[in-house]
This record gives C-alpha cells, structure tokens and sequence, in this order.
C-alpha cells in the first residue's frame, strides 16, 4: 500500500484494529515457549484467532509476528527461522483476508528486541539488521503496512523506523507503551516522543499495552496536541493479575470500550484496537461505537496530562563510604569475606565479626550472597544488622534472584534503612549447583546491567526513569577473573562494567602475581578502577585439589598442588604461608585485598594479617 493511500483512508475513517494475539493463542492451545513458532506448528489456530477478529468488524488485522525477531528467537534455537516464521505470519493473515466478505488490511507487527539491561546490548547497527531482516521478511510476503508497538524506548523504535525506511516505502504506524505517570523509558512524554517520530515518515503515532482504556486517554490527549500528526490507541483489557501458571486480565465489559471508542475518536484516533486480554467482543463494541462517527479535526487546546518538569539530572558525584574514600586516597584497604547465617541466628556472626575488627587490621566486611546457590540469609539484610554496629559492609547482590523490580527495592531499602553504602554486582552461581537444582534463575539482567541499575539509583531515578525524591551514592563493585578460561571475554565484560559505571573490582582468589601480571599484558595496561586481590589461605591439599578441578574460576599453580601435597600433615602451614605472601605482593602493586576465612573459622584470618 503507499503513503498516500493510507493517509487518504486516515483523512475522514477511523479504522478498527484487531486485538490481542498471544493471549487468544494462549487460550487456545495453551502456554507456548514463543506463540510466533505457532505460525509453523499450529497455523490453523492463528487463523482462527484472524478469522474471529474480521467477523468482529476489525479492519485491520496484525499478523503473528511481534517477537519474530533475530535477537528473541536465537536463544530459543530459532534463530535460522525468522524469514520463516515471518513469512508464514504472513501467509495465514492473507488466507483469513481471502475468506473475508469484506477488504482487510494486513499490518506486519514488529515488537522490540527486549534489549533491557543486559550486558549484550548490541550496538546500534546490530539492532538495525536485526529489524531489517524481519521486516524485509513482512514486506517480501505482502503486508500492507508496518505496526512497531510496545516500545518502551524511543531510541529503539526511532532504529527499526530507520531499518524499515532504508528499503521500504510502507506506511508505519509506530506505537510506544507508557506508564500511568504518562511517560515511557526515561522520562520521555508522549509529546516528546511524538516530536521525534513525527519527523521520520511514520504515518501514525500511537500508544499501545500496559494500560487499561480510562489510563490510555490522557496518552492519547497528550499526542492529539501535536500538530501534523495522525494517532492509533490500543489499551489493555485493564490491569494483569496472576492465576497459578497463567497471567488473567479482567474482564472489562464490551460496553467499557465502547465507551472508551467514543472518547478516543473525539480526540480524533484514527485507528483503534486492543492490546493484552482484548477479545472480539471487545473490538466488535469499539467498531459498533464509531461506525457512524468520523475523527475529530481539531486538537485540544492543552494535553490532559500536565507536563512535569524533570529535575536536573544529577553532576558525576564520589561515592560518600569510607571504604571509597580509603581506595581513592591510596590507602591499602583490608576486607574479610563472611557467609551469611544459614539459620535464624546472627549471634555467631557478630562474635567473629567484632573478634576481627577490633584487630583494628580490617577495613569493611564483605558478604556472600546465595554461593553456590544455596540459602542463607540476604546479604543486604545482614550488611544492615553490621551497620547498625558500626561495621563498614560490601554486601554482594545477585541478579541469580530477583527481577530488577526486586533489585530495586532491594538496594533502595538497603540504602535507606540499612545504612549500606557499597554493593558488589555479581551475577551468582545458577540454581543447578545449589540445594534447588529443580529452580529456575531469575537473571533479568547480569552484573553488568546491575551496574547501569545502580548507577542510575545514584543518579537519582529508577531504571524506568522515574525520580527517587533523592539518590542513592552506592560505591559499586564488580567482579573481575584473571585466570578465565575466555580471557578475552572476560576483559571485555570488565570493560562493560567500568563503563556502566563500576568504581572497584574484586578477583577471584589469586594464588600467584604471575597470574595478575599475564592478566594486565593481556589487558593492556593498568585497570581504570582500583582492585581488591582475593587471598584464600588453604587448609590441605585435598582442598586445594577440590578448589582447583571442581570450583569454577579458581586456578591453583601446579607448583603449589605439588609443594601442599608434599607437605603432607604440613601443608597447611603451607597454604598460610602463600596467603601472607600474596598478601604482601598485594600491598606493592594492588589497591587492597579480601581475605577469605578457611571454613569459616573468622578468627584464622588474623594469623594471615
């Protein structure tokens, strides 16, 4: 279809889009790894999900194809299938348009990459490949017009108009997904949003999913006050709940967005549809609502959601911890690294832990989080109880088990009530090596996204871009392996993590300088970042044995397996002994080290110090 034949169906229509997709399809047939693979494995289902939509009055029906993208299907092991899949998408929509009694327009749907956080954020001509190749796929098969919906980034959106454009003269409709507060991802309004698209030859520009139909009409005002723009609206059938395996949405009455039809083509919406939990009946209601009504010509004089000012982001500022300030004036800093009780009590922990400090040798305390993936009490709590006593804390936190909600809340109550003032991100044994093999990890995002997390709550807002009334000033550490088995991999995830924001770094245990000296040839130089050496004083050489076939991460010198083992009842003193000389390099050419009490018997530590 060109241009200017959508735009003139546009000039006085409102045209009546179909609703959800996966949750139909999840009705049908039940949960799907990826409900775009059903074009292949259940197309007649897909059909009949068109075919109801088109007997409902939709005059615009979506293909099934809003995940079918490189960058989603790849760890599904579909990654060779995406011109198929899109393809196929195609294909069943044109079949349910053939047996309908009237013209249907078939829009490609095309949905983000679900980039996030993660460290493996490609870059931006990754990201326009990735969309080119599904919509040139769309397109080849014969779509009549592109719709890119559920963006919470503009950037991200403003890349697959490009990818599209670079080859395509279709029309495009380009919707975001907003927050009640009325913004996307970072704090942009739909106003803002609509002044950048608007400029990139997108026909249409709207606001799909997360909000129900009342919370979507401020959006849509919001937009309608733009000059020169043409405006599509898609709610969700209202706000999600779970029921055991399954994600229900209530069920609004056909009346509710009839209601909602009406209100939104007097802000003159030209196309409307439903997004998640949306059924026929809903689109039957709005096609039924604006049949005899054409779209409003003028726009309303102010947006109906009042515009906040957001606050100046915050300057770069120094981490405020006295275990920073330490590491920034050069000062050799000490740490003791403690499991969490597995149990109720602390008791046991603040004994060894004032029998340490008052040594007057140790700097801060760090703490374990869920090793091995096993349970024992939060690393944030605990951190906490040692403030409150007056002991400087480095809890680590794992994105093994929370979502980045979790993490959030995690580290701002931590902030706030725990008195925590420096965090290690790591991203945490998987549940397979722990006591719940049968578990699934959470890892909404790795280390290196908890980096970006926490330097955003330094900078006074969340991840979604939203002001905290204040910041955070964690001093964020990460972890750093020189002896990885992918050295290459290793360095370049480190790099990530100083770029995203990570101010020290603390190793894996290190059992000989030459280890960080290859470390830094292969690296290039000197870290960006001060670095705490791990130093694990060893018992026996069984355990060293262990530690080195068995512990991933850890590398023990054959020269040392051999000397412990020829040690025999001695090698302890053996393993101590290259304790308190790693512990001596350390002091020449390190920012600080953190020792590692052998089973937990704090006290040892003292013996290395």
């Amino acid at each position: 279809m060109k241009i200017f034949d959508f735009n003139e169906r546009l000039k006085d229509a409102i045209l009546i889009a179909d609703g959800a997709m996966g949750s139909m399809l999840h009705e049908a047939v039940g949960p799907q790894r990826c409900f775009d693979e059903l074009n292949a494995t259940e197309p007649e289902a897909v059909f009949r999900v068109h075919q109801a939509y088109i007997e409902a009055g939709a005059q615009i029906i979506e293909t099934n194809t809003f995940g079918a993208n490189r960058f989603k299907m790849a760890p599904l092991g579909l990654g060779d299938e995406v011109q198929r899949l899109n393809s196929r998408g195609v294909k069943i929509a044109r079949e349910a348009r053939e047996s309908a009694a009237r013209e249907v327009l078939i829009a490609g749907s095309i949905g983000p990459l679900g980039l996030g956080v993660q460290a493996r954020h490609p870059d931006d001509k990754e990201i326009l490949d990735v969309f080119y190749e599904q919509a040139l796929a769309l397109e080849e098969r014969g779509v009549d017009f592109y719709i890119l919906e559920t963006f919470s980034y503009i950037e991200e959106v403003l890349l697959a108009v490009d990818a599209i454009r670079s080859f395509s003269g279709l029309p495009i409709v380009a919707q975001l997904t907003y927050s009640e507060e009325g913004t996307t991802h970072g704090d942009i309004r739909p106003s803002d949003a609509a002044v950048q698209l608007k400029n990139k030859n997108v026909q249409v520009i709207g606001a799909n999913c997360t909000l129900g139909p009342q919370a979507l009409l401020p959006i849509l005002q919001e937009l309608a006050a733009v000059d020169d723009i043409r405006i599509s609206g898609m709610p969700n059938a209202g706000f999600p709940k779970r029921e055991g395996d399954r994600i229900v949405y209530p069920k609004s009455s056909p009346e509710y967005f009839a209601l909602f039809a009406r209100e939104a083509a007097a802000l003159g919406v030209r196309i409307l549809g439903g997004c998640c939990g949306t059924t026929p009946a809903h689109i039957h209601a709005m096609a039924e609502a604006v049949k005899l009504l054409r779209p409003a010509k003028s726009h309303p004089a102010s947006p109906a959601v009042e515009a906040v000012t957001k606050p100046a982001p915050l300057s770069q500022r120094e981490p405020e911890s006295q275990f920073w300030k330490n590491l920034k004036a050069k000062k050799f800093t000490v740490c003791v690294e403690i499991d969490p009780p597995k149990g109720l009590s602390l008791d046991r922990i603040f004994e060894q832990v004032d029998r340490v400090m008052a040594s007057q040798k140790v700097d801060a305390i760090d703490i374990n989080s869920g090793a091995m993936a096993r349970v024992g009490m939060d690393a944030l709590v605990v951190a906490g109880a040692l403030e409150a006593r007056g002991v400087e804390t480095v809890p680590h936190l794992t994105t093994r088990d929370q979502n980045i909600i979790g993490l959030q809340a995690g580290l701002l109550g931590a902030w706030t009530v725990g008195g925590v003032r420096n965090v290690l991100a790591i991203t945490g044994d998987p549940p397979s090596v722990g006591d719940y093999p049968e578990t699934s990890g959470v890892y909404e995002v790795d280390s290196v996204g908890l980096v970006k997390v926490l330097n955003r709550l330094n900078q006074g807002t969340d991840w979604a871009g939203k002001t905290l009334g204040g910041a955070t000033n964690f001093a964020i550490g990460v972890a750093l392996n020189p002896v990885a088995y992918d050295l290459e991999s290793e360095i370049v995830r480190f790099h990530a993590k100083v770029e995203a924001g990570a101010h020290f770094a603390m190793t894996q245990p290190l059992f000989d300088p030459e280890h960080w000296h290859m470390f830094l040839k292969k690296l290039g130089g000197k870290p960006a970042i001060p670095v705490l050496i791990g130093v694990w004083p060893l018992n026996s050489y069984k355990q060293a044995l262990r530690l080195n076939n068995e512990v991933p991460g850890i590398v023990i010198p054959e020269a040392l397996l051999k000397s412990m083992e020829a040690a025999g009842a001695a090698a302890r003193d053996c393993g101590f002994q290259v304790a308190r000389q790693m512990l001596a390099w350390a002091r020449t050419e390190l920012a600080g080290a953190y020792l590692i009490p052998p089973f937990k018997r704090y006290e040892e530590v003292l013996e290395i110090l």
